[in-house]
């Protein structure tokens, strides 16, 4: 990458470490400003369905001390960082003795295939929409249709979502409502098992294709009206160059580069919002399993999961601040020698 120089990149990695430090020291510290403890809560609750718990402080003050929760906080706090370092959280709290990353590492690829389709839908299909409203070039009834993709841009995922289930899975009984797959197939690599999760999957993956994609191309088109009086812009087509090649070299490639920032910031809000619409959909990936982690105070899991939201997001921003260069060759971190 000739515009990156060797100062410029620690600079952004630097910064990619202390974003990872303060998120996770967030992450840890939050949980615990919480009422209450994690262990208190489990016997509590085992207290409200059997009646009574028998010893039930010495079994609080004992499971404390087994998984560190009687230490001063900043011996908790240097013990989770060597957890982080070796990505073991340990146990899990509230499901003991199954380990924290046991229970995450499963629900890891249904959340990365439903978030990775969804977003390179939502943003391939925004930009486009907005590239074309935004290009005066466009044909008058395609700039008549364009705005109806709009439509949903005002409702939220998970909102969007129980709308769906009610329309499509229940009442026209189309795709199914909930789940990731049916109980009469076998897990694993079969068509059988691929085509009905694909079919499980369809309706998360509308309600944030749907809502998110006008943010997409509203950006879009602004930043393609702008591109539209640029010189450059107006000399290729004065020059002749085809519709198709002016839209897309001199156009779309000139106006991408704020919305792929806005997608790099993004992805921790949009991994934010699936959390709701994996509960809604009970779709068995890590939005879902951070949700109950949740309401049981399962430290460990939570932090897992929140620690690798973390590192997902930050690396987005890393790799696309370094591969601008790539995408505009007028940008360049190299000092003006001139």
């Amino acid at each position: 990458m000739g515009g990156l120089t060797r100062e410029y990149v620690l600079q952004r990695f630097f910064m990619f470490l202390l974003t990872i430090w303060l998120g996770s020291s967030l992450i840890f510290v939050i949980p615990r400003l919480a009422p209450g403890d994690p262990v208190t809560t489990m016997v509590t609750r085992i207290a409200m369905d059997r009646g009574y718990v028998e010893n039930a402080d010495e079994i609080i003050a004992s499971w404390k001390a087994r998984f560190g929760l009687d230490q001063p906080m900043w011996v908790q706090y240097v013990r989770y960082w060597g957890n982080v370092a070796r990505f073991d959280f340990g146990f899990s709290l509230a499901r003991f003795p199954t380990r924290a990353w046991d229970m995450v590492r499963p629900a890891i690829p249904w959340s990365l295939g439903l978030l990775a389709v969804a977003t390179t839908l939502s943003f391939l299909l925004g930009i486009t929409i907005g590239a074309l409203m935004g290009w005066r070039r466009t044909p008058r009834w395609l700039q008549t249709i364009l705005p109806t993709s709009l439509t949903f841009a005002s409702i939220p995922y998970f909102m969007f979502g129980i709308v769906l289930i009610y329309v499509v899975g229940f009442k026209l009984h189309w795709l199914p409502a909930t789940g990731a797959y049916s109980r009469n197939v076998n897990p694993g690599w079969n068509w059988p098992f691929v085509i009905d999760a694909v079919r499980h999957a369809i309706l998360p993956i509308a309600s944030i294709v749907l809502t998110s994609m006008g943010g997409w191309a509203l950006g879009m088109r602004g930043l393609m009206i702008s591109v539209n009086s640029e010189d450059y812009f107006i000399l290729a087509q004065a020059k002749g160059l085809t519709p198709t090649r002016v839209f897309l070299r001199y156009g779309v490639r000139n106006a991408i580069l704020p919305a792929l920032t806005a997608l790099a910031l993004g992805l921790g809000g949009l991994i934010g919002g699936s959390i709701l619409v994996e509960f809604i959909f009970a779709y068995p990936g890590t939005g879902y399993l951070l949700y109950q982690s949740i309401i049981t105070q399962d430290y460990t899991v939570t932090q897992a999961i929140a620690n690798l939201i973390i590192l997902i997001t930050a690396s987005g921003v890393l790799l696309l601040d370094l591969s601008y260069p790539l995408i505009d060759p007028r940008i360049t971190y190299k000092k003006n020698t001139g």
